[in-house]
């Protein structure tokens, strides 16, 4: 398969995974963007995972790497909608939500690239 190929098929499922929890639970303005924050979480988990896991494979196919995290993973993750949710909910006089959103999604990401890759290298080790 072609490096293309892999990353617009991937990009399609992660993509509809995305819309798939979007739809699960829609952000309503003045709310908290519950489908975008839970993507962004499991995405930089998955990350961590994945970066490991495909690596450790030595002489793996660059095209799985590039299959899911380029292509699943750059479909399913949400940043440019989490940017947006945020001036939105600054802009509509919730200052204090937007800052919450930012710090809780930022450092929850963190962590859960960190468990992730924690548990990548926990099974890498067999």
């Amino acid at each position: 398969m072609s490096p293309w190929l892999a990353v617009a098929l991937g990009s399609a499922l992660g993509g509809v995974g995305r819309y798939g929890l979007s739809r699960l639970w829609p952000w309503v303005p003045g709310g908290w963007p519950t489908a975008t924050m839970t993507v962004n979480l499991l995405g930089s988990f998955a990350i961590g995972l994945l970066s490991v896991v495909l690596s450790a494979r030595a002489g793996g196919p660059e095209t799985a790497r590039l299959f899911w995290m380029t292509g699943v993973l750059g479909g399913f993750t949400t940043y440019s909608a989490f940017a947006l949710e945020t001036v939105t909910l600054a802009g509509a006089g919730e200052a204090m939500r937007a800052a919450a959103y930012v710090a809780v999604t930022v450092l929850a990401c963190l962590v859960a690239a960190f468990a992730g890759r924690a548990l990548g290298l926990m099974f890498a080790g067999d």
